[in-house]
């Protein structure tokens, strides 16, 4: 179970960054609807309309922001600039599927507004308990690939708290975006999903162990740390806005499918939050399994994915000795 592929091509950045929208735009439709009326209408395909109205292969703000991620990570790390670029997203439509923005979370667009209002890309994110929605965990997966190619040079978790503390600070959206990040780099250095999982537990517990974090937020990740996460059912899941279910709900999905279609329809089934939670899924499954299985008629129904494919040959040329 979960092995890639002996096929699969290895070129991380397009597989994370196709996954991440793919995930996205199968959840659009369904945002916001029930578990129990997609377990009577599930999504099976790449449809359109329902929650939002849009057409087949739209994506949300989700897929908008790790975009203006990759954008900026093209031509560099600049904080200042990464914080710039989801300004222009709200108010200039950068980076919107189809020129102009449907949905965007309330932790989300208070840090934009003071990012506009002058406040430092440093200073913008909420640290408040309350501000832990899953706004800086959906679009974190671009930054993975300069974490790798420059993991000699920085200090991974403080550039990891800087990108995420732009709209969500609180040490808990952190924590959750180092243990993705984590999951998602033992899956580019070959592991299977069982044995990247176990990588990313060690990996959170030296961290936080180095770091002297709080034993009260270590505690919020018990679940995925007691290394049972694929042995929870269904009914143990969730999957509201709240970064740890988000979070506990990829792996979960990961860890109980084969391949990335199984996957990415079973984070978006689990109904509410379906866009977050299949972005987030798809950026790990795409890793896992390669763009080969991500159905062509998907793919084909993606808003601007010239723009996409553009952007991520950039992101290759910049970051090449993080794509293999």
């Amino acid at each position: 179970m979960n092995e890639p592929p002996k096929t699969k091509t290895i070129n991380h950045i397009r597989n994370a960054m196709l996954g991440l929208v793919v995930g996205d735009a199968l959840g659009v439709p369904a945002e916001f609807i029930s578990r129990e009326y997609l377990k009577t209408r599930p999504i099976t395909d790449m449809i359109g309309f329902g929650s939002h109205n849009q057409k087949p292969g739209t994506w949300s703000d989700d897929s908008s922001l790790a975009l203006c991620l990759a954008d900026e990570l093209s031509q560099g790390f600049n904080l200042q600039k990464i914080g710039d670029s989801f300004v222009a997203w709200l108010y200039e439509k950068r980076w919107t599927p189809h020129g102009f923005v449907f949905d965007i979370g309330l932790t989300t667009r208070e840090a934009i507004r003071r990012l506009k209002e002058g406040t430092t890309a440093h200073l913008a994110g909420n640290t408040d308990e309350d501000s832990n929605g899953n706004g800086s965990l959906m679009r974190i997966m671009p930054l993975l690939f300069y974490i790798r190619q420059n993991s000699k040079t920085i200090d991974k978790f403080e550039v990891i708290k800087d990108v995420s503390g732009i709209t969500h600070r609180h040490i808990r959206s952190v924590l959750a975006c180092n243990y993705y990040l984590e999951f998602a780099n033992a899956i580019c250095e070959g592991e299977n999903a069982k044995d990247a999982y176990q990588l990313a537990n060690t990996a959170f517990l030296n961290v936080t162990s180095v770091l002297n974090i709080n034993p009260a937020e270590v505690a919020h990740f018990n679940r995925l740390l007691s290394g049972n996460m694929a042995k929870l059912k269904e009914t143990e899941i969730y999957s509201t806005g709240y970064v740890m279910h988000t979070l506990e709900t990829s792996v979960w999905c990961i860890l109980t499918t084969d391949n990335f279609e199984q996957a990415v329809l079973k984070a978006v089934n689990l109904g509410e939050d379906t866009d977050t939670t299949g972005a987030v899924t798809g950026g790990l499954a795409g890793l896992l399994y390669g763009t080969e299985q991500i159905p062509a008629y998907w793919l084909g129904q993606i808003a601007r994915l010239e723009d996409i494919e553009d952007l991520i040959q950039k992101m290759i040329a910049k970051y090449k000795d993080a794509n293999v």
